[in-house]
């Protein structure tokens, strides 16, 4: 069985440990894979997107993760928007997926509220990432289930 190797970028920006959420839950939930995780930080978002590349084409990771945080004044907002199309770009340019895992600091009620869906948000991409990478028939018997990462989940409406 061939290791899979989980690139993981993330900032020093974000309040919570994202990586760390999902390396913890990737392990949890598929014990007997061999895994090997590739993280790299650097200081916000905008950086993101190339270190993303950096672990595809140096580190030769199968699949890459990127956590990050956007704050809540109206320059972090564009910062986030402009790291998320430097993501996509990077997509594009590799061919390959980028699970963008990014929170926003407006997203909580409070302090509490804000981990928790980092936590959460962190969990459940870790578990698409792995898919993605291993095993992307599971995630379409998934499809058009309302799921949702960051909070509880919608459900499905319809048949």
């Amino acid at each position: 069985m061939k290791k899979l190797r989980i690139g993981l970028a993330d900032t020093t920006f974000a309040r919570a440990d994202m990586a760390a959420f999902a390396i913890d839950e990737i392990e949890r939930k598929f014990p007997k894979m061999k895994i090997e995780f590739v993280r790299r930080t650097v200081p916000g978002i905008k950086d993101l997107p190339v270190e993303c590349k950096l672990l595809y084409v140096r580190d030769k990771c199968d699949i890459v993760m990127a956590f990050g945080m956007v704050g809540k004044e109206q320059v972090d907002k564009t910062c986030g928007h402009e790291a998320s199309l430097g993501i996509q770009w990077a997509k594009l340019m590799l061919g390959k997926h980028i699970i963008e895992v990014f929170v926003h600091e407006d997203e909580g009620k409070d302090e509490a509220d804000l981990l928790s869906i980092f936590e959460d948000r962190s969990r459940k991409h870790a578990i698409n990432a792995v898919l993605i990478a291993t095993n992307q028939s599971e995630l379409t018997k998934m499809a058009g289930k309302g799921l949702r990462q960051g909070r509880q989940s919608v459900g499905r409406i319809g048949v």
